[in-house]
């Protein structure tokens, strides 16, 4: 049974602004390409393709991949565990023990700030889970209730 709550919906509208944000720097290798072969005379189908090539990862950064990831992101937090699931064609679930978690920070970027979201971040002594994209309110609840989870775990330990 895979995990019951969703990332916000808003979240399509935040990482459809940051993949606009990152193919302008494949726009930018694009248009690098047209002054290059100007100068060097490189023929002109390499800025040609460049161009093609920066306009379909745009149309997918910024129209396909955001909703995809929606679709399979799901987490559940529980008195014991956190389930995490995430994932575009494969699709990763993880389990945090909450014996395991040692501090637990909320994050917010400009671009979710924009959208009232902040992001979830669990740290174990191994690694870091991030549940991204979960309105500020929300995410605040979240944070608090892992920490006081996480304490409870340990003082029962």
């Amino acid at each position: 049974m895979e995990p019951k709550n969703q990332i916000s919906k808003k979240a399509i509208q935040v990482w459809r602004v940051s993949g606009f944000l990152f193919s302008l720097l494949e726009w930018g290798i694009a248009a690098g390409a047209v002054i290059l072969s100007a100068i060097f005379n490189i023929p002109k189908w390499i800025p040609i393709l460049l161009f093609v090539l920066a306009l379909v990862c745009t149309l997918i950064a910024v129209f396909i991949l955001p909703s995809l990831r929606l679709k399979h992101w799901r987490y559940e937090v529980r008195e014991k565990e956190i389930e995490i699931q995430k994932g575009m064609f494969v699709i990763k679930r993880t389990l945090v023990p909450m014996v395991r978690v040692q501090h637990v920070d909320t994050k917010q970027g400009p671009i979710l700030a924009k959208y009232g979201l902040s992001s979830v971040e669990i740290s174990t002594a191994a690694t870091t889970h991030e549940i991204p994209a979960i309105d500020n309110r929300e995410a605040e609840q979240l944070r608090k209730y892992i920490s006081l989870m996480a304490t409870v775990e340990e003082e029962d330990v």
